[in-house]
């Protein structure tokens, strides 16, 4: 039998030598990536000091009882040390289970998840709807998308502010009501219709990204598909059926991932259209900010927990969510 042997260390080829320690990797790594490392170094340090910092913090400031009163404060010449002590998880006990946990946490919470799941279901549908309107051949059509496209490069700030403007009780939307004899809601007073003129105003300023979206994952589609189930005799519910939303697939399982993520979170519409004046119109995201700046005294720790309670729903959320898209692609690959 015949052994190879390595020139370079003397040892039989294809025999392993010892293994390396965990601090001779770490150089050897360094000394073959290096440049790598030095490349994504200002990423890493904008990162840390702009999220794992405030993450890190904020974690620490759950298991506090820290508040405007007893932080660390400085009045004119005079500093005053911080007096608030640790707690563990009070906060969260507190927040999930406490005597009044179902109006500070579960209402705005079951709200949250309706809202989600409703502008979400909104932006999908008339976005697709708009996508396979612009996907046909019609005359202007680029000019129906620059149009189609505003609501979303226009400023959300602005956005709101206008539809706030229209939806005031001297307002343009019903003062056109009044004009059809129709009943006047109190948008911006009622519970039931801030929450619905909410909705409203975030199925404007989402439905365009979606649009373009789904119109993009739309002009992928091969169009011999069609072509071929014409052929067949395919209806176009048959066509769009079985060869559209398979072709969607993809771009509609990030899409939505990426709707669900943004509006679960979507500060600026309710803060912007409301204030602090609707409180049972306040989703998760802007009652932690009121609970943390909006009230006196700012209870920064049951804040920073309703912050921690939304990273952990969110992260649950989406390692279900890729799981239950996995299953489905091996499935259909079966």
């Amino acid at each position: 039998m015949t052994v190879a042997i390595d020139r370079a260390t003397g040892k039989p080829r294809g025999e392993r030598g010892p293994r390396r320690g965990l601090s001779q990797r770490l150089k050897h790594g360094y000394q073959k990536h290096w440049y790598a490392y030095a490349m994504i170094a200002p990423v890493v340090i904008v990162l840390g000091v702009l999220v794992l910092y405030p993450l890190v913090y904020g974690l620490y400031l759950t298991l506090t009882d820290a508040n405007s009163l007893n932080s660390a404060r400085t009045i004119g010449v005079n500093h005053i040390d911080a007096t608030y002590k640790f707690i563990g998880l009070d906060n969260y006990a507190d927040i999930l289970w406490g005597d009044t946990a179902y109006d500070r946490f579960w209402s705005h919470f079951i709200w949250t998840i309706f809202w989600t799941a409703a502008c979400v279901t909104l932006h999908y549908t008339i976005g697709l709807g708009l996508a396979l309107l612009l996907n046909q051949k019609l005359r202007g059509r680029t000019l129906y998308r620059l149009i189609l496209i505003l609501p979303w490069a226009v400023p959300t700030f602005v956005t709101v502010f206008g539809w706030r403007f229209m939806l005031a009780d001297g307002g343009i939307i019903n003062s056109f009501l009044e004009t059809l004899h129709l009943p006047t809601p109190l948008w911006l007073e009622d519970t039931f219709w801030q929450r619905f003129a909410a909705i409203m105003v975030n199925t404007w300023c989402g439905v365009p990204f979606m649009m373009l979206s789904l119109l993009g994952g739309l002009q992928s589609i091969d169009s011999s598909l069609y072509e071929a189930a014409e052929m067949d005799g395919a209806s176009r519910w048959q066509q769009f059926r079985y060869v559209t939303l398979p072709g969607l697939r993809s771009v509609s399982s990030t899409v939505v991932l990426l709707g669900i993520i943004w509006t679960f979170n979507q500060f600026a519409i309710i803060f912007l259209l409301f204030g602090d004046t609707a409180p049972d119109a306040q989703i998760l995201v802007t009652w932690a900010y009121y609970l943390g700046f909006g009230q006196q005294p700012r209870d920064f720790a049951q804040s920073a927990a309703y912050g921690m309670l939304l990273l952990a729903i969110l992260i649950v959320f989406t390692s279900f969510y890729r799981r239950w898209l996995n299953r489905n692609e091996q499935q259909l690959a079966i």
